[in-house]
């Protein structure tokens, strides 16, 4: 059996989103902005992705930008809000346990004279918003904070943050959520989303941009996008990420409900036939296509390649920088969980393609794979 559990890396793209996306490839492959037949057609397949984007996120179809990925997102919405408020202010808010599309482009505007905040958790990672409510002052120009954590699956009280910034901007990554909860947009300015997430292509994603709301644009050029982002437009990806998210859009509460009972099934099933693990992602508040769990006494890489060798794929963390980095998650560090425990997490993120026939499959195998390790681990 194939079990896949790693859906917060990227999902199935939809048959639906590849037969659209080559329609655009094979076909009506023209240019948006070319003034014949061909461009016309792909002008209209943007603009109808725009309103199927917009519609799924609860904004205005001319709130909606297209961005390459989420990371271009993030990066676009926290640049461009913080350098077109630094004549009023250089303080910028974020949390402790962003993805690092965020955390980098703090670290990169901090060089810029900018004054980072960082906000901690709680075991949960829950924002503290009292913490956040202190400092918030004049100076402050934006404030980033994720909507549903990708390490935890917990889902951040974004619109009561919102409703603290004062004259700042607002930003919230919403990758995570986006296609399986309600998006939060009362008092947010900008929210990031992305394609691959929701099983449309990889390489597209979306900012909304608040009607009214002025940042600087992150790539220019040739003036695409409303002068917000140049670069000819993707067509097939852009129609891609429209078809997937108007199939989520309309598909959410049937599947939240769905990944929710997976999501039991497995982490009770866990709790009953494995000893000394630890659920680490909050019992309630919590999106239901995350658990963490750790298994306490093993390695959670080592784990994840033995489940690897029944076909069955998981984590250990995110995605964008855990191949790359051989430290500690910064999430679970934040929330303050021990060396062991951290050491020995697994994520399962589910989509609503998992069903619990899978979970009876991984259940089996994971209990050996734990056991074997904790056998064996200290000899290898």
């Amino acid at each position: 059996m194939f079990v896949y559990l790693d859906n917060s890396s990227t999902t199935k793209q939809y048959d639906e989103v590849t037969d659209t996306m080559l329609k655009y490839m094979r076909e009506d492959f023209g240019n948006p902005s070319s003034l014949h037949k061909l461009g016309l057609t792909a002008e209209k397949a943007v603009k109808k992705a725009r309103g199927q984007v917009a519609r799924a996120i609860g904004v205005g179809d001319d709130e909606v930008l297209f961005t390459s990925c989420g990371t271009e997102a993030d990066n676009t919405a926290i640049t461009g809000a913080a350098r077109a408020g630094k004549r009023r202010g250089k303080k910028i808010i974020t949390s402790e346990i962003e993805h690092p599309a965020v955390l980098e482009t703090f670290k990169e505007l901090e060089e810029e004279g900018f004054k980072p905040v960082y906000i901690g958790v709680d075991k949960g990672g829950f924002i503290d918003t009292e913490q956040l409510k202190s400092e918030i002052d004049d100076d402050t120009v934006l404030v980033s904070i994720m909507h549903v954590n990708n390490e935890l699956g917990t889902v951040e009280p974004i619109e009561d943050a919102a409703a603290m910034k004062g004259k700042a901007l607002f930003h919230t990554d919403a990758v995570q959520s986006f296609g399986k909860l309600k998006i939060p947009t009362k008092n947010v300015d900008l929210i990031s989303v992305s394609g691959h997430k929701i099983h449309g292509p990889k390489g597209m994603g979306a900012l909304a941009i608040k009607k009214g709301v002025n940042i600087k644009p992150f790539i220019v050029g040739g003036g695409q996008e409303r002068n917000m982002r140049s670069g000819t437009e993707n067509t097939a990806g852009i129609a891609g990420l429209g078809a997937a998210a108007e199939i989520t859009s309309a598909n959410r509460d049937k599947n939240y409900a769905h990944m929710d009972e997976v999501r039991k099934y497995l982490m009770d099933g866990i709790a009953d036939e494995i000893k000394d693990v630890q659920i680490n992602s909050p019992q309630e508040h919590y999106c239901p296509s995350v658990l963490n769990v750790s298994f306490l006494g093993t390695r959670g890489e080592v784990i994840l390649h033995t489940l690897e060798q029944s076909d069955i794929y998981v984590s250990t963390g995110s995605a964008c920088s855990s191949n790359k980095s051989s430290g500690r998650s910064h999430v679970l560090k934040a929330a303050g969980l021990s060396d062991e425990a951290i050491d020995g997490a697994i994520r399962f993120s589910l989509s609503e393609l998992n069903t619990i026939e899978e979970m009876d499959y991984v259940l089996v195998r994971l209990k050996k794979a734990v056991g074997d390790f904790r056998r064996l681990g200290s000899f290898r």
